[in-house]
């Protein structure tokens, strides 16, 4: 709620003229007054409460391993995550996810989120999804609710993947598609470099180059994907996966995947 142009009623009793002032106040949404990069800025910035410091998305056992371990290294384990992990694979979900929630197709809202779920090829994946998504979603319905993401929140009451509440709230509030899923590869992107820098493969200057040499991927990745059917969802990276397994037991480690 906020407060609109005052309401000035003047009442004339006599020689005494009484002037009521009444506020009035309208419900606007926020995605409606402000420009989507802001929103998305906002949504998924390290600021915002879902804990995306805490997952390296199994970084942390490729650096013990010895598969990162420097600029380069680092560089194309981010292209194949990118590009054959869940980069591709969630921006697909988050696709379909905002396609839903647009449209306020609960039940096909449902299916993408089941579907997302399942595919967390690893213990520690699947909470690192479902553990954010929840977060995001409880945060965003918290400071930015708008009643169709209201309604389709109530048909997910169990644990959400991370892409589908990104999807379904940017659906639910208009943003634009396109805008949506480049943001959404950028700021994954942008994270599991953050991982990288307190690993200590790399450097800030490093991984800064990293990020912009692989920014124009995430972004043909985001063009890429909006038309491919809920089937293409999926990842073809078994090395990371057999590396979510070991980090599981890894002796020290300080991130949760």
């Amino acid at each position: 709620m906020r407060a609109g142009t005052p309401k000035v009623t003047p009442t004339i009793m006599g020689t005494v003229t009484t002037i009521t002032i009444t506020a009035i106040h309208t419900t606007i949404p926020m995605a409606e007054r402000i420009p989507d990069a802001l929103v998305l800025l906002a949504w998924l910035s390290p600021g915002y409460p879902v804990g995306a410091y805490a997952y390296s998305h199994g970084l942390e056992w490729a650096v013990e391993a010895g598969d990162v371990r420097d600029e380069a290294s680092l560089r194309d384990w981010l292209a194949d995550v990118l590009t054959h992990g869940a980069g591709r694979s969630d921006a697909i979900l988050a696709a379909h996810a905002h396609r839903a929630a647009a449209a306020g197709d609960a039940a096909a809202l449902v299916a993408v989120n089941d579907l997302a779920l399942a595919l967390s090829p690893s213990r520690e994946l699947h909470l690192e999804t479902s553990q954010q998504g929840r977060s995001f979603l409880d945060a965003t319905r918290a400071a930015w609710d708008v009643p169709r993401l209201a309604d389709l929140a109530a048909h997910l009451d169990g644990p959400v993947a991370y892409p589908v509440a990104v999807g379904a709230a940017s659906g639910a509030h208009g943003l634009a598609r396109d805008t949506v899923l480049a943001a959404y590869l950028a700021a994954f992107l942008q994270n599991l470099v953050s991982a990288s820098l307190r690993l200590a493969p790399v450097g800030q200057t490093a991984g800064t180059r990293v990020v912009a040499a692989l920014m124009p991927l995430a972004a043909s990745l985001a063009e890429a994907v909006w038309d491919l059917p809920l089937d293409e969802a999926g990842t073809a990276t078994i090395r990371l996966d057999l590396g979510s397994f070991r980090h599981e037991t890894q002796y020290t480690r300080i991130f949760r995947s």
